[in-house]
């Protein structure tokens, strides 16, 4: 009897150690997100994601999150992460990356949004990159899946509590017009260079021209007659 019943027993504790570990395993690496304004309609919400590493030879460079419904990527800014890495918004949500962590070592960062949207729950879905390019896929919507994306369990919007827009580029003020970098060109016209000689007493060039050949003329007349007049009286 005594026999039977240790036996009984051992076979028990065997069996709850076998439950444990199966039950723990698969729960040991994921991605958990957390918040202490986990509301509807919270205004400037801080959260935090834990990214947990699974790999055995690389550490964790990059996680990208593709937001839910009802948050815009231009409504997250960064929070916290680890040292060297830099956060970057897509179409879809954001982006933290850096240097390769520590293999075995999780990934800590924090964001903060401008306002929850009006839900009782909010998925992340992530991707979570390794430096030797092995991927983790937390994106499964269903709880019992076996890479599920990390819930943000939402409590009801405080009384009176509405949405605010979200700040669009077509809403961000435009630049005070500055004038043409090039000035305006001038219609100025080239200043004409005139040829014509500047007279004295207000006579034009041809004029003067046409005085100078007539005493040319003249002249020669007198020397002619001259000339003429010695000859005939020899």
């Amino acid at each position: 009897m005594l026999f039977t019943a240790t036996r009984r027993l051992a076979l028990t504790a065997a069996a709850a150690t076998t439950l444990v570990l199966l039950t723990a395993g698969p729960a040991a690496a994921h991605m958990e997100v957390e918040s202490d304004k986990a509301q509807a309609l919270a205004e400037n919400v801080e959260i935090s994601f834990h990214a947990e590493a699974e790999s055995d030879s690389a550490g964790i460079a990059e996680v990208r999150v593709i937001l839910p419904e009802g948050i815009a990527p231009g409504d997250v800014t960064y929070g916290e992460g680890p040292k060297g890495w830099k956060f970057a918004t897509a179409d879809d949500g954001y982006t933290v990356k850096g240097p390769a962590l520590k293999t075995g070592v999780s990934a800590e960062y924090s964001v903060v949004v401008r306002q929850l949207p009006d839900a009782k729950q909010v998925a992340f879905k992530s991707l979570q990159t390794y430096s030797d390019g092995s991927i983790d896929r937390w994106i499964e919507l269903d709880e019992g899946g076996e890479q599920p994306a990390p819930v943000l369990k939402l409590k009801a919007a405080a009384p009176g509590a509405k949405p605010i827009s979200s700040p669009s580029p077509s809403e961000t003020p435009s630049a005070t017009p500055t004038p043409s970098a090039e000035p305006t060109k001038a219609s100025a016209s080239p200043a004409v260079e005139t040829t014509a000689s500047e007279d004295d007493g207000g006579m034009s060039a041809g004029v003067w021209i046409g005085i100078g050949a007539a005493v040319v003329v003249v002249a020669g007349a007198a020397v002619y007659l001259v000339r003429r007049r010695g000859a005939a009286q020899q």
